[in-house]
């Protein structure tokens, strides 16, 4: 793409915060050129990684492992599989399952036969092993009940599978876990943060499931020859590369981002800064326009694919069409030929689409300027949180300026009224996983965990009305430590505009398949498909050029459904 970095005229302001850090916005994000899939493809490609399936030892039932490595330009990774034989009964996308059809890690290098030994004992059981620091994730899938039997037959008959029926799912496995950062005994995030290829977030993970897909391919085909010996022929590679990894996620992503407020601030600001990057843009050139029309198309036709029952997103899908379609025709004409196109086209839709077509024309005006943009993923880690001790000598009127700059809007709200802090967030004794419950159904509040920002904010605020603005906080502090986090994630937002979501976390009309959408938006997931407001499916990597047909041309736009072929 061409960059028009020394053509951009006056600078055009970010979108403000107010504006963004809605939840009904954020959960209507899409991926863009800074989701982390992308950021991984791009890198690997540009790099010139090379890739290897150094083991596959699976018998004819499909018990075994195999170990699939990725080679940098310094380093190797690799991901070690095992894959089991699960009854149907003991298929479960709950995370307090106890087995599943494939598990995983992904280690530090080639592992020896020493190293797969201690995995074999470890992996398969996931929370109930260990794994080391020589592993940066440990993640499980189950096969998809729809699809697995169905292309394993056809295969094994020497027929492929039907490709409605695979549109229909989009994928042959889906995760229910991908854990990282330290989980289970696995490397810290800060004893990978210094490495190139773990620049931008999530990379690790990312790695994981690129390299799951290619695993799953692969066992599909082999239980295929397994079951249909020398007339089973192998997946057709057009067909294998539209199918993705699902993952079914719940809402451990919530907590996530409320407790992680700079992280997720760096991943908003990094793409407002490109939108408004690109909204700087004076003119755009004839190829420009060209590109952004292109892939509008496209993202037509991956709306077309895109499939849910949940009556929410069905009533979302049918406005984004709608959407569409009125971008399609209003783009039709001449309006990107005037001056700053990019800025108008982004003002026209404030006021003629709904939120989700907003964010689709704004994840979509990034395409054609990747030179532009793409530097902002280095951007959007934090590494070495500097921020998490409290500054005591702060004066009282400044974090009070602080505290009304991001929840001026909760002040006022009643807390005592029960639909305003109708659910309580809580972490589950079994599986230390976080719930969110009703408060006043059940008795929460012991166990409520810290995530409300919003209420507690209000509480903090109220207490400093009486104290004197030209004290320290400390001696605030002293006195009221139960507000700790509260000053703490205000002097956050100092240099953190986008850290604060600015709605009610904890009442009645919280949807918080939001929470969970903004993230999984930011990791480069497509077809969100809620199963109730507490939970998701999505798919990771449909379309994704496989390890052996990966290079410059194919690594990034393979998003969009007609990009899907290899080049």
């Amino acid at each position: 793409m061409i960059s028009r970095a020394d053509q951009q005229g006056s600078a055009k302001p970010l979108r403000p915060p107010k504006q963004v850090m809605r939840l009904a916005r954020l959960g209507s994000l899409h991926q863009c050129r800074l989701s982390f899939m992308r950021i991984l493809t791009r890198q690997l490609a540009q790099d010139h990684w090379s890739f290897v399936r150094h083991a596959f030892a699976i018998d004819d039932q499909g018990v075994g492992h195999a170990v699939y490595t990725a080679k940098g330009p310094e380093r190797s990774y690799s991901l070690v599989a095992f894959a089991h034989d699960l009854p149907p009964e003991m298929r479960s996308d709950r995370v307090i399952a106890t087995a599943w059809d494939a598990t995983f890690t992904l280690f530090d290098g080639v592992p020896e036969q020493a190293d797969i030994a201690r995995l074999a004992q470890n992996v398969p059981v996931q929370e109930a092993g260990r794994i080391s620091e020589q592993e940066f994730s440990l993640s499980r899938a189950n096969r998809s009940v729809r699809l697995w039997e169905h292309v394993v037959e056809r295969l094994a008959q020497g027929l492929q599978p039907d490709t409605e029926l695979l549109a229909q799912v989009g994928y042959l496995m889906r995760t229910t876990a991908v854990y990282g950062s330290g989980k289970f005994g696995a490397a810290d995030y800060a004893t990978i943060s210094g490495r190139p290829e773990f620049n931008a977030p999530f990379q690790a993970e990312m790695l994981s499931v690129y390299l799951i897909r290619w695993f799953v391919r692969d066992l599909a085909n082999h239980m295929a020859r397994a079951r249909g010996g020398d007339q089973a022929v192998p997946l057709d590679p057009d067909i294998a590369r539209t199918l993705g990894i699902g993952n079914s996620t719940g809402l451990g992503l919530g907590p996530f981002i409320i407790n992680h407020p700079k992280l997720f601030n760096n991943w908003l600001l990094a793409r407002e800064t490109a939108i408004a990057r690109v909204r700087s843009i004076q003119c755009a050139n004839p190829d420009e326009v060209a590109t952004f029309r292109k892939f509008l198309g496209y993202a037509s036709q991956s709306i077309g694919l895109w499939r849910s029952e949940h009556p929410v997103q069905l009533d979302k899908l049918a406005s984004l069409k709608r959407d569409v379609h009125r971008l399609i025709e209003h783009t039709a004409g001449a309006v990107l030929e005037q001056a700053y196109p990019w800025d108008q086209l982004i003002i026209w839709s404030e006021r003629s689409l709904n939120t989700e077509g907003q964010e689709l024309l704004a994840s979509l005006i990034l395409e054609p300027y990747g030179e532009l943009v793409d530097d902002l993923a280095k951007t959007m880690s934090d590494p070495v949180p500097s921020d998490l001790i409290i500054n005591g000598s702060m004066l009282i009127a400044e974090v009070k300026s602080l505290l009304e700059q991001n929840f001026d809007w909760a002040f006022d709200m009643d807390w005592a009224i029960q639909a305003n802090c109708a659910r309580a967030w809580y972490v589950s004794a079994e599986k230390l996983e976080p719930r969110l419950g009703e408060r006043f159904e059940e008795p929460l509040e012991p166990y409520e965990q810290p995530l409300a920002p919003a209420r507690d904010a209000a509480a903090a605020y109220h207490a400093l009305t009486d104290w004197d603005e030209t004290k320290p906080v400390a001696e605030f502090l002293l006195r009221h430590p139960e507000h700790r986090h509260t000053i703490r994630r205000a002097q956050i937002s100092a240099n953190a505009p986008y850290a604060e979501i600015r709605d009610n976390t904890i009442g009645e009309d919280l949807f918080p398949v939001d929470l969970l959408r903004a993230k999984l938006a930011f990791f480069g997931a497509t077809q969100f498909d809620p199963r109730s407001d507490r939970w998701l499916r999505i798919c990771m990597f449909g379309g994704a050029p496989y390890p052996e047909e990966l290079t410059r041309e194919n690594a990034d736009f393979w998003v969009y459904p007609p990009c899907t072929t290899a080049r």
